[in-house]
């Protein structure tokens, strides 16, 4: 993996799972066959080359039809999804502020 220029990492958000589970995959002697599919899909790599009793072409036809962006693909997607959660969040917080503001003026006045 990491010679294709695979970052470990990488892979492991994409996979949503820590970097541990990783490592513990590929020291495993069988690795089952979900997790290979995963992370064929994930590197974009066709295993049924590698694993022809497992897969056949055809369960990685999604890899020939799908946009690619970059090797992770969905990492470029996410980092967009994490820009727009991080404005919802400015966005809240900054109305959370103000409503706190509010709220104590309105103390004031009471008082």
């Amino acid at each position: 993996m990491r010679k294709d220029g695979y970052s470990l990492s990488d892979l492991a958000k994409e996979l949503n799972i820590n970097r541990r589970t990783i490592y513990n995959w590929f020291q495993t002697s069988n690795l089952r066959s979900d997790v290979i599919y995963r992370i064929g899909y994930v590197i974009r790599h066709d295993f049924s080359k590698e694993f022809p009793e497992l897969f056949t072409k055809e369960d990685f036809k999604g890899l020939y039809t799908a946009k690619i962006s970059s090797k992770f693909p969905s990492a470029v997607d996410s980092d967009e999804v994490n820009r727009q959660w991080m404005e919802k969040y400015v966005s809240l917080l900054e109305k959370y502020n103000k409503a706190l503001g509010d709220m104590s003026a309105d103390e004031q006045v009471l008082n």
